[in-house]
């Protein structure tokens, strides 16, 4: 089931985050903002949060600025659920792309999103750190 991130949601998803070193590593208060209604946000609940990700809407475009699934429970579509339900709320608003950043090491999230219709439209030099690295900017046309 997805649905809208909550309050009682915040340790799970640092429990998930923190198996995930390659993700934006967020605080506690960063996700009760997204609880709270300051940006999007959605978990993926099999009885327990097992996935999550965390959107902005930018003017006609969807930022995507945190997505991860437990890494036992990868390539099983809870990814591709949690992606398709960003997808339907941006369409309400009539958005026109969706765009997000992801290391240029994860290549596994690059394949993910090469599936879902996302392409390379940029580079950002040294964005992250621990480790430093590039980040790759990705872009997708809703349609």
């Amino acid at each position: 089931m997805i649905r809208k991130i909550e309050d009682r949601d915040i340790d799970a998803i640092l429990a998930i985050q923190s198996l995930c070193p390659e993700i934006a590593q967020w605080t506690v208060w960063d996700y009760a903002r997204v609880a709270r209604g300051e940006m999007t946000g959605w978990v993926a609940d099999d009885g327990i949060v097992v996935g999550f990700l965390i959107a902005r809407r930018i003017v006609r475009d969807i930022e995507i600025l945190n997505f991860a699934v437990g890494p036992d429970l990868r390539k099983r579509g809870i990814g591709t659920a949690l992606l398709r339900e960003v997808f339907v709320w941006g369409k309400t608003f009539g958005a026109e792309n969706a765009l997000l950043e992801v290391r240029a090491s994860n290549l596994a999230a690059l394949h993910f999103y090469e599936q879902h219709g996302f392409r390379t439209s940029g580079r950002r030099k040294q964005y992250y750190s621990a480790p430093t690295e590039d980040a790759l900017e990705l872009a997708a046309t809703l349609k």
